[in-house]
């Protein structure tokens, strides 16, 4: 495996290999840029224990899922000093020597640890410009014991992390009008698949040749995420390509496939794909937080009625992951009502 870093620093680069060159779509071509203030949403407000503030903040993040399916959290508690200190040392992985990094290179979609590139070199007809490193790290916790500190501060981040996405998915709930917890229930969270994925874009001479990401959805129910200073994320909303400049210290939240297919399409996953620069490496890191593997996912009963039939067939979660370990677009293929 010859890894985009690699690439990048074995010469002087001046143009792009031809296997990483992608055919832009129709829908590449048509959309255009416009800068807009992503949505955000006030951790400190959600969690309240003042019911008018709350319920306030839980209205509002109901109408972000609804209308943008992406938001930036802010006072959401997780310092400065972790989430700057992940960046830093998921950086550092790639720093490692090949040798070294491929003592974690699995094969297997749900390998507990896997070092790769692209996006899976089995089926990709055109390389991106992406290196990764992928953990499972709930509900068994797995990260590479090199470079020395990264376990631990993963492992403290994975932490954090999922103390935030649990109480969105409380608010997320409330603002359906279903109980509290029933995300937590019916998608058994507790036993979730929770897959951290740190991303590396090396820069690249003609960035507008290449992709890091193409137009994707996540396959969980909520996305956590976090930069480092370089840009590169781009959302899809309503017919435009949004860059996202998030705000100091905050998180992004992207919603996936299976709270879409749990919410019968009030929530959508939003689309969303990664470009790359000339200037720097961009590094992110990404926690999808979805169903435990083996929870079928189907719309919530109570969100299903004569005047509103269900949208999108069961699926298992694992066999959803499956699916899209072979295609970035299997929610198009699996998931609408046949």
């Amino acid at each position: 495996m010859f890894s985009v870093k690699e690439l990048v620093e074995s010469s002087t680069m001046v143009s792009v290999p031809s296997n990483y060159v992608c055919h832009k779509t129709p829908e590449d071509s048509m959309l255009y840029y416009e800068t807009e203030n992503i949505p955000t949403i006030d951790f400190h407000q959600l969690t309240s224990s003042n019911s008018n503030e709350r319920s306030k903040a839980i209205q509002q993040l109901g109408d972000k899922c609804r209308d943008w399916g992406f938001f930036m959290v802010i006072n959401h508690g997780v310092s400065e000093t972790l989430r700057e200190k992940v960046l830093r040392e998921g950086q550092s992985f790639f720093d490692l020597s090949k040798e070294e990094k491929m003592e974690f290179a699995g094969k297997k979609i749900l390998d507990p640890i896997r070092y790769g590139t692209s996006f899976n070199v089995m089926v990709d007809k055109t390389l991106f410009w992406r290196d990764y490193l992928k953990c499972l790290v709930h509900p068994h916790f797995n990260a590479p014991s090199k470079p020395p500190d990264l376990r631990e501060t993963l492992e403290e981040y994975s932490r954090k992390g999922k103390e935030v996405v649990e109480e969105l998915l409380k608010g997320i709930s409330l603002s359906l009008g279903l109980e509290e917890n029933y995300i937590h229930k019916s998608m058994n969270v507790e036993l979730g698949c929770k897959m951290l994925v740190i991303n590396c874009y090396p820069p690249c001479p003609k960035p507008e040749l290449v992709m890091g990401l193409p137009t994707h959805t996540d396959h969980g129910l909520l996305t956590l995420l976090q930069q480092n200073q370089l840009g590169g994320l781009q959302i899809q909303h309503k017919g435009k390509w949004i860059p996202v400049n998030p705000l100091p210290n905050s998180f992004l939240i992207i919603t996936g496939d299976q709270m879409e297919i749990l919410t019968n399409g009030k929530y959508k996953s939003v689309v969303h794909r990664v470009v790359v620069n000339t200037k720097g490496t961009r590094i992110s890191v990404g926690t999808a937080h979805g169903p435990n593997l083996d929870t079928i996912v189907s719309p919530a009963p109570e969100l299903v009625g004569d005047d509103n039939l269900a949208l999108y067939r069961a699926i298992k979660y694992r066999d959803y992951i499956y699916c899209f370990s072979k295609t970035m677009n299997s929610k198009q293929r699996l998931i609408w009502n046949v």
